[in-house]
């Protein structure tokens, strides 16, 4: 103030305004100051001298540092807790919001000389004022000795502190809860060089004292959490190399630690600073490069962001100078400025439009589906990149690495643990580099947590150890076995017509149960078909998906119980068959295209000939991963290549297995086109390569001479291998209706009637292929083979 006053306030982060606490008649030096939950008790830590002004007052025997404790509800008594030549900070603990700790409260000082004690302090209420009941000395205990660094977690109420041993460093936290004292909850080993570094103190307050030299021999190293067990230990490491820049993070919950190594030029800078922003950990120089690393999957270098240039900057941040003291929230001690932080949509999807490696495009497509959270039209945009650079991309899918994450961020945040039992990626390793950045990865003992009931962050960290321990990559979700199974299906169903499904499910024994594929074919009628289409084969695909994804989740979530299960896994599979339609429908609509307009007497244009490569990429894409696919999409896939490409390139698809004959595609070319000499070759190509029972299907609709030859000819064949060893027995009815003079035209047709009398149909459901239908076919074709006219 002008009059020389010391003023303390407290901001209000929603009136905006400064409420005043206390005053001090003289200009102080203050330290540290900290009020109690109530605002009835402060804290304050200053400096009363320096060495000089001690010398010339010839004050040698006052000390040089005050901590005092006063009451201001309303203003009564200050009491003096230190009055040392040390340095020291104070901070009040803060109970968990509900609970009733009015009658008292606690505070922590933490000394320059590497120790840090607590303050016990009642207080009772006396007309109207709130005084310190205590009339003696405070009760107190030691929290921690000999520490070298130390860390306050305001959020959660956590102690963090390094105690150097020997050649290695340990961290331990000190959990304070609102109805106890405090509990040593974790202890850890960091293979961290300590020797002859000063004390550390970060998130106590602004340290606008600390100069250049005591901050280069001290520890620059920051702990974070994240919401999903996340404990992190972002370091910043010397180096002797001009132009070298190291730092480690050791992700203590996964029970590794990652060294990187940069090399840039002309950069004096050597200190990193560290951000965190609870999915990723940011490790920050000015100017000179930004890199996001996953905390939940930092296993794969790939999935860390990498930025340098223009898209590292961060136009407020211009020195290594930052702490971290909240998630997502970064104070610039140099101004003493605090700054929310956050990953721009528009930044991020702009640099994934604008990458050029695969590494960078990997960890920016992860880094979106993760923030976007299923925002229509950023999802879109992605879609849209992913139809761009389906070609672009050497190291990995885009669709499959879409779809996996997709289904992973939606699916994962409803049940605990589930995000280490489904996939992430698709990728089982990344032999790829970052340019410029070397990374070594140590293998590093577990924390050792020594909790009881403790709920939230800590449980969640232990289940993360536990998955550790297990082996957690062999946990995820797996397709090998659905993939196995599927094959062995598939055999199966090469042996049966699709009419014989339901006798092949009821013949097929598999687990020692005739009821299993049943039960499959069960599950995949609860996924409704997103066509009005059925297609029998996808949906037992989906049927397998979910029944092998039940078995998968039962044997790790037996406390979820099954009917919990079960709706995850229908959502799962429901999510990713909506996936795989929401990127046909946004390619679609890309380019223009409508489906029920899909007719085959056009030539297909550019546009349906690139939405034909995305589809065939999609369902590259699926097999990949030996995921089912929506009911229709072979048929709209079809009905492109029918008007795309070439006949010969058609049917090499067809064969192939890229394009797969479905009853709805194939009846609609038989019917729609006319039997010109080229439409003629293509139905009787595509015709020739029907299964038999789609071929008994379809065929009818198309009235054409070699079409009825070859539905005669089958017929024929069918009767006879129905009739076996059977003998004609009885008098040949008379029941042509034209007399033949052909003898083995009546033998065959009095032979097949008599057949047909005795009961053996193998059309049974199309009544108009019989032995008539045989006799005209065979006159019609016989008098077109002699060139005659037929009446």
């Amino acid at each position: 103030g002008n009059q020389r006053n010391t003023h303390i306030g407290l901001y209000d982060l929603q009136t905006k305004q400064n409420e005043h606490l206390y005053m001090f008649e003289r200009d102080l030096r203050i330290i540290s100051c900290s009020v109690n939950n109530e605002r009835t008790l402060l804290a304050v830590s200053f400096r009363q001298y320096t060495e000089e002004e001690r010398v010339s007052r010839l004050l040698q025997s006052v000390s040089k540092y005050l901590t005092l404790l006063i009451e201001i509800h309303p203003i009564n008594n200050v009491r003096v807790l230190k009055a040392v030549d040390s340095c020291v900070r104070v901070q009040f603990l803060y109970p968990v919001e509900g609970r009733n700790t009015s009658t008292g409260s606690r505070l922590l000082l933490v000394s320059e000389d590497k120790y840090i004690e607590q303050f016990d302090v009642h207080v009772v209420a006396e007309e109207h004022k709130v005084v310190i009941q205590n009339s003696g000395q405070l009760p107190r205990a030691r929290v921690a000795d000999d520490l070298i660094w130390a860390q306050w977690d305001m959020m959660e109420q956590r102690l963090f502190y390094i105690v150097p041993k020997e050649s290695r460093s340990t961290l331990k936290c000190v959990q304070f809860y609102p109805d106890e004292n405090f509990n040593s909850i974790l202890e850890s080993h960091l293979d961290i060089s300590v020797n002859g570094a000063q004390l550390k103190l970060v998130n106590f307050g602004y340290d606008y004292c600390e100069d250049q030299d005591a901050a280069s021999k001290s520890l620059n190293l920051q702990v974070f959490t994240s919401k999903a067990g996340g404990l992190c230990a972002c370091c910043s490491l010397p180096s002797d190399i001009p132009g070298e820049i190291r730092y480690s993070i050791y992700f203590l919950h996964k029970g590794y630690n990652k060294t990187f190594t940069v090399s840039l030029e002309g950069t004096e800078l050597k200190e990193v600073a560290f951000m965190n922003l609870d999915y990723y950990v940011a490790a920050y120089l000015p100017g000179q490069f930004l890199h996001f690393l996953n905390i939940q999957h930092p296993d794969l270098l790939c999935y860390s962001l990498f930025l340098t240039g223009e898209d590292a900057r961060i136009d407020m941040l211009q020195n290594c100078s930052i702490r971290s003291p909240l998630t997502s929230t970064v104070l610039d001690c140099h101004v003493g400025s605090m700054y929310a932080v956050s990953i721009s949509d528009s930044a991020l999807l702009q640099f994934l439009q604008n990458s050029k490696q695969d590494s960078e495009r990997l960890a920016a497509l992860h880094c979106a589906l993760l923030h976007f959270r299923h925002t229509e039209d950023l999802e879109m945009q992605i879609i849209w990149w992913i139809s761009e650079n389906l070609s672009t991309c050497h190291s990995f899918d885009p669709i499959q690495e879409f779809i996996i994450a997709s289904l992973y961020c939606r699916t994962c945040p409803e049940t605990h643990n589930l995000d280490k039992l489904l996939p992430y990626t698709s990728l089982l390793d990344w032999t790829g580099i970052i340019p410029g950045v070397t990374c070594a990865t140590d293998i590093i003992s577990l924390p050792v947590i020594e909790f009881q009931n403790s709920k939230g962050f800590w449980e969640k960290l232990n289940s993360n150890l536990e998955s550790v321990k297990y082996a957690e990559p062999h946990l995820h979700y797996h397709n090998n076995v659905l993939r196995r199974e599927w094959r062995s299906i598939l055999i199966g169903l090469l042996l049966c017509s699709f009419g014989d499904f339901c006798l092949f499910i009821n013949q097929r024994e598999e687990r020692k149960t005739t009821a299993y594929l049943r039960n499959i074919f069960e599950n995949a009628k609860k996924l409704g078909p997103l066509f009005q289409e059925e297609d029998y084969e996808q949906q037992l695909l989906m049927g397998l998906m979910v029944a092998q994804l039940k078995d998968h989740l039962m044997r790790h979530l037996q406390y979820v119980g099954k009917k919990k299960i079960d709706q995850i896994v229908l959502d799962y599979v429901a999510n990713l068959l909506y996936l795989v339609h929401r990127i046909m429908k946004e390619v679609w609509r890309r380019y223009q295209l409508h489906s029920c307009t899909t007719c085959f007497d056009e030539r297909g244009s550019a546009r349906e000939f690139a939405v034909f490569h995305i589809m065939s990429r999609i369902l590259e894409a699926a097999n990949g991963m030996c995921m089912p696919l929506p009911p229709g999409f072979h048929t709209l896939h079809l009905g492109l290549g029918v008007r795309c490409l070439p006949l010969h390139t058609l049917l090499h698809y067809i064969d192939s297995g890229v394009l797969h004959l479905t009853e709805t595609c194939v009846r609609k070319l038989l019917k729609d086109l006319d039997d010109t000499e080229e439409n003629e070759k293509l139905k009787f190509s595509i015709v020739m390569r029907l299964p038999e029972a789609l071929s008994q299907k379809v065929c009818q609709f198309w009235n054409h001479p070699i079409n009825a030859n070859l539905l005669a000819r089958k017929y024929v064949k069918l009767l006879l291998e129905k009739l076996g060893n059977r003998q004609c027995s009885r008098p040949i009815p008379e029941r042509l209706s034209v007399p033949v003079e052909f003898l083995p035209l009546n033998y065959l047709t009095n032979m097949l009637a008599e057949i047909e009398d005795q009961g053996v149909h193998p059309y049974e459901k199309q009544d108009h292929v019989n032995v008539r239908f045989v006799e005209e076919t065979a006159l019609k074709h016989t008098m077109m083979l002699l060139g005659l006219k037929y009446s």
